[in-house]
């Protein structure tokens, strides 16, 4: 089944759960904030982006920019930056949508057409 990480108040999550809801696509939520993705999963959404864990920071997110990651995460490996996002729902980049075939963060309609 597929899993989406969300977090309600993120306009970009509703939208995405909109979207896929409109298509009919069943999945299990989780508020991202309380219940991140697990380290397992991070790994297997690395792997689909190529190894660019970077991809899967929410940059734009407050508690990003307080620990002042944008010039960390330059010096951090994959298994640092993989175990932060793991402690920590909100470095996630949300919505993240995964399953054994699949795997997208953050909302793009077209991409997300593509994939489902």
């Amino acid at each position: 089944m597929l899993k989406v990480y969300q977090y309600d108040k993120c306009s970009t999550c509703r939208n995405a759960l909109k979207f896929l809801t409109a298509r009919k696509v069943v999945v299990e939520k989780f508020d991202i904030t309380t219940t991140p993705p697990s380290l397992k999963e991070l790994k297997r959404m690395v792997a689909r982006y190529d190894g660019d864990f970077k991809r899967l920071f929410n940059t734009s997110g407050q508690v990003y920019r307080e620990m002042g990651l944008s010039t960390k995460i330059k010096a951090m490996s994959e298994t640092e930056a993989l175990t932060l996002l793991a402690s920590n729902g909100r470095l996630i980049k949300r919505p993240f949508l995964i399953d054994d075939s699949i795997g997208l963060v953050g909302f793009n309609e077209k991409e997300w057409k593509e994939a489902l």
